[in-house]
């Protein structure tokens, strides 16, 4: 996939979820966007990790290129 969504990120939507809970962050800087942030983003590290261990397993080395011309977030 060298076109696309997928050809920034390898995981486009994870990074908009990011992106969407810092702005809310500085939209409204509080303790609990802080934590909702602090939060949200280990959980989708958690899972991104998961689902990469996951993809590489099913998919072998085409899926190892990919994720080395990719980057993870950007």
């Amino acid at each position: 996939m060298r076109s696309g969504l997928f050809a920034g990120s390898r995981n486009p939507i994870f990074l908009g979820m990011i992106v969407t809970m810092a702005g809310m962050l500085l939209a409204l800087p509080n303790a609990f966007t802080l934590l909702i942030f602090f939060l949200g983003f280990v959980l989708m590290q958690i899972q991104v990790r998961l689902k990469e261990e996951f993809l590489s397993r099913a998919h072998g080395a085409e899926y190892d290129e990919f994720c080395s011309y990719v980057g993870r977030w950007l």
